[in-house]
C-alpha cells in the first residue's frame, strides 16, 4: 500500500509532512480532506478531526509530529532527516517544538485578523506579542542557519521551520507593523529554501489550495 497523505495543501502542518515525503523521495498519494466537520469517517482516522493524517498499511496516524516520526522510522534509508546521534536528533526535535508550540501556535491567535478578515481584541494582541517575543528569544538560542536551521544538513527541523516561520513573520508584520523574527535571518533562509524543487512544488500547491479554501469560506453563510 502506498502511503496516503490526507488533508489540504493550504495547511502548514500538512506541508511539513508533504515536504518530508518529497525530500525523502517516498511514493505517496494525496487525499483532499477539509477540516471543519467531524463526521465519523474523518474522526475514525483522525480522532480530533484535524489534518494532516496518514493512511498507512497498518492503519491511520494523526498529528504531524507522529506522522513525521512514523515516516522516519519506516523509511530509515530514504535520506534520513533525523541525525543518528541521539543528542543531535533531540536538538532537531527541540527546534521543531519551539517553532510550533512557542511560535506558530501562539501566532495562530492573530490569524483571524491577519489573514481572514476577522477581528482580534487588543488584549489578545498584547498577550500574543509577549508570548511571541518569549518564543523568539528561546528559538534564537537553538537555531543555527548554517545554512539550515539545525546546522549544515537538511533535517525535519527545516520541514517545520520553512512551513511555519513565514506565517509567524507575516502575521506579526500585519498586526504589529514589524516582524517578530526580524533579528533572525529567516528571509534569507526562506529564499535559499525556495530554490529547492520540492519546496517549489509545495508552495505552488499551497497557493492553489489557499485560493480554493478562501473561495469555500466566502460561500459559507454568515
Amino acid at each position: 500500500m502506498t502511503l496516503k497523505l490526507c488533508g489540504f495543501s493550504a495547511s502548514n502542518y500538512y506541508n511539513k509532512i508533504k515536504l518530508q515525503l518529497m525530500e525523502k523521495d517516498i511514493p505517496f498519494v494525496e487525499e483532499l480532506v477539509w477540516t471543519g466537520h467531524t463526521d465519523s469517517l474523518l474522526v475514525d482516522r483522525s480522532p480530533m478531526g484535524k489534518v494532516p493524517f496518514l493512511d498507512t498499511p497498518q492503519g491511520p496516524v494523526s498529528e504531524s509530529g507522529a506522522c513525521a516520526e512514523y515516516i522516519e522510522a519506516t523509511y530509515p534509508h530514504n535520506k534520513p532527516l533525523l541525525p543518528a546521534d541521539p543528542y543531535a536528533a533531540a536538538k532537531v526535535r527541540e527546534i521543531i517544538i519551539y517553532s510550533e508550540l512557542h511560535l506558530e501556535l501562539v501566532a495562530r491567535n492573530l490569524y483571524p485578523e491577519a489573514f481572514f478578515g476577522g477581528k482580534v481584541s487588543d488584549n489578545v494582541k498584547e498577550r500574543t506579542r509577549k508570548l511571541l517575543e518569549r518564543g523568539v528569544h528561546g528559538l534564537t538560542k537553538l537555531v543555527k542557519f548554517s545554512p539550515f536551521v539545525a546546522g549544515p544538513e537538511f533535517t525535519l527541523a527545516d520541514c517545520a521551520a520553512v512551513a511555519h516561520l513565514p506565517l509567524v513573520s507575516s502575521a506579526s508584520r500585519i498586526i504589529y507593523g514589524d516582524d517578530v523574527l526580524a533579528d533572525l535571518p529567516v528571509r534569507e533562509y526562506v529564499k535559499m529554501m525556495s530554490e529547492r524543487p520540492t519546496l517549489q512544488k509545495v508552495n505552488a500547491d499551497r497557493k492553489s489550495s489557499t485560493e480554493q479554501m478562501l473561495a469555500l469560506r466566502a460561500k459559507k453563510p454568515a
